[in-house]
């Protein structure tokens, strides 16, 4: 329950994200999370294979994944585009943006990580081909990248 006293004053709430709290004013959470990564299968035979990837790796049913190649549809605040537009001058085709509901930001870039791993495991990947991606979260008011 909240104190009703705090729930319109935005420094609480702001103190509270920060100590690692998921949810908003309203009480609701999207973790989001971006991957960059490069790949010679067409979009349609990555998205024909992702739900055995998904499976693979147990990956939670309301975790949503949205695949763009070369990314032109990518929604989102001046520095995540700036990260996209960077990684399409490095000659990155793909991105994959993820959300998942009632989680952290670095949780849904966890989960991503894995099915990017996984994907690399997969008839995607030629044997010794170099897998060439990073994945983005916002932490704190800023994106990093997750190791």
């Amino acid at each position: 329950m909240i104190n009703q006293s705090k729930r319109n004053d935005l420094r609480y709430w702001d103190k509270w994200r920060k100590s690692g709290a998921i949810g908003n004013i309203n009480g609701r959470a999207i973790g989001k999370a971006y991957a960059f990564f490069d790949c010679n299968a067409s979009k349609t035979h990555i998205n024909a294979t992702l739900p055995d990837i998904r499976d693979a790796v147990q990956t939670p049913s309301n975790l949503e994944l949205s695949l763009m190649k070369y990314f032109d549809n990518l929604k989102g605040d001046s520095e995540i585009l700036n990260i996209a537009r960077e990684a399409k001058e490095a000659g990155i085709r793909y991105a994959m943006e993820a959300k998942y509901p009632n989680a952290t930001n670095q949780k849904t870039a966890d989960e991503l990580s894995a099915i990017l791993n996984q994907a690399y495991q997969s008839p995607l990947y030629q044997e010794n081909e170099q897998f060439r991606g990073w994945i983005f979260y916002e932490k704190n008011g800023q994106y990093v990248e997750r190791e």
